[in-house]
């Protein structure tokens, strides 16, 4: 079965389904100094990534939970797993025959090894705190593309990681980064060199498996002057009811006359909070394009940032949210313009349905000396019951007269006559709805790679289901 075959069979159960975790029941509750230096010593850090982490949790302990956006007073930091090593996977594993039966199973029936075969530069795949497998295709290596897990980032390049990790996302940024910097583990790094295009994607996925489990990764990327990349995420956790808490971290550099997409699919549970931070600093003629959907979690926080540092630099920013019963998806983007000539356009689609919330909160900022700046925000929501609610909170900072602005909000119902007019047509009433619900988020489905796009299809055919009547 291929991976466009298994995505379109695809059940739910996929997704909520917890493989047993022996290792969990063994791991410590609670964060500490002693889990910090714990977790650096494990993986054998360096110093300088030790007094970070501690850096990290002396901000976690002194900053207050952010007052705006999602409530965060019910998240019981004490309740949390922060670190956890399957006792099965030890070492790295470097080929898909060495990663364990149990944990192999759980990405095979995700579709991974397949689409890695199938039309990945490389793939690379996480099991909770632990990286369980990276590969990168040899033509790319060749060309001095590096695609490592994290931890092992640190190890073999160590000069190159310190350069850049916590840079673009201060530590003290928010008390989740704070947290993030004190207990991170595995992740994705990936290294273009100047000039090289890779022009097959590289797919990393991110599976919280165990109950009551944080996941922490770290995704640092870097693209060189002139070189081209493309790099797909996808994120998963089993149902427990009981809570999980997500706070990842992506940091990604474009320089000048580079290139970069960095696509993600976060499907977490809803016993997930998902307060993920992801921000790209992007230099002179430099493009950044984020494309995104966010489904699954029951409380959400995330808001993909670019600074345009450089001249004539640009960002584009395509985010889908679905806000089911019980959901709350507070998300949106950022962007600031920093140098001359910037472009930069955000468009956001936000669906609500069963008393889900979905919200646009977003934040542009022209500084002083961003001459002719150029931007456009567009947000628009589509509302599917009377239960559910849509709202949107922009913020604008312009500190420069000479620049073009532009930013517009929708929010509509499907109306009786909507579903009356194509179902006089011969559509059952489910699929008009699901017409309707297409056509609204076309623009984004249509820039994420094909398996990508026939997983958001369907997983949004999941969350339709009895949405009518």
């Amino acid at each position: 079965m291929g991976a466009l075959d298994y995505i379109q069979d695809l059940d739910r159960a996929v997704f909520d389904e917890a493989n047993q975790q022996s290792y969990a029941k063994k791991a410590q509750k609670g964060l500490s100094e002693k889990l910090v230096r714990r977790i650096s010593k494990e993986k054998k850090e360096p110093g300088w990534m030790l007094e970070l982490r501690l850096e990290g949790l002396q901000k976690f302990t002194e900053m207050e939970l952010p007052e705006w956006g999602v409530n965060l007073k019910d998240l019981d930091f004490d309740d949390l797993i922060y670190y956890a090593s399957p006792e099965e996977m030890k070492g790295y594993a470097t080929s898909w025959e060495d990663v364990p039966a149990d944990v192999k199973r759980t990405f095979e029936r995700l579709g991974i090894p397949e689409a890695e075969r199938k039309v990945l530069a490389g793939a690379g795949a996480q099991y909770d705190s632990l990286n369980a497998y990276h590969n990168l295709k040899e033509e790319w290596e060749k060309l001095g593309v590096i695609f490592e897990d994290m931890d092992v980032a640190v190890q073999k390049y160590p000069d190159l990681v310190k350069k850049y990790f916590m840079k673009a996302v201060p530590v003290k940024d928010h008390k989740f980064t704070a947290l993030h910097t004190a207990v991170w583990s595995g992740g994705t790094f990936l290294y273009i060199p100047k000039g090289v295009h890779v022009d097959q994607p590289l797919q990393a996925y991110f599976r919280m498996n165990a109950q009551n489990m944080g996941q922490f990764e770290h995704t640092l990327i870097i693209v060189e002057e002139e070189a081209q990349g493309h790099y797909v995420e996808g994120c998963s956790a089993p149902k427990y009811g009981s809570t999980s808490l997500h706070a990842g971290c992506v940091e990604i550099y474009v320089k000048k006359n580079a290139r970069f997409r960095y696509s993600s699919v976060e499907n977490w549970s809803q016993d997930t909070y998902n307060l993920n931070t992801k921000r790209a600093i992007i230099d002179e003629n430099g493009l950044m394009e984020w494309v995104g959907g966010n489904l699954g979690s029951g409380k959400t926080m995330l808001y993909p940032c670019s600074v345009l540092r450089g001249k004539r630099s640009k960002s584009d920013h395509l985010g889908i949210a679905f806000a089911n019963k019980g959901q709350i998806q507070d998300v949106g983007a950022k962007v600031i313009h920093v140098g001359e000539n910037t472009t930069s356009t955000v468009l956001s689609k936000g669906i609500s349905k069963g008393g889900g919330e979905s919200i646009y909160r977003g934040l542009l900022q022209i500084n002083k000396g961003a001459k002719g700046a150029k931007a456009n925000v567009r947000c628009d929501a589509l509302i599917l019951d009377g239960d559910s609610r849509s709202d949107t909170y922009p913020d604008l900072r312009i500190h420069e007269e000479d620049v073009a602005i532009g930013h517009e909000a929708s929010v509509g119902r499907i109306s009786e006559e909507q579903l009356y007019y194509l179902r006089s047509r011969g559509l059952s009433e489910d699929e008009a709805l699901a017409m309707i619900v297409n056509g609204f988020i076309e623009p984004i489905i249509k820039a994420l790679p094909l398996e990508y796009a026939v997983e958001m299809n369907r997983l949004i055919e999941m969350e339709m289901e009895d949405s009518v009547g």
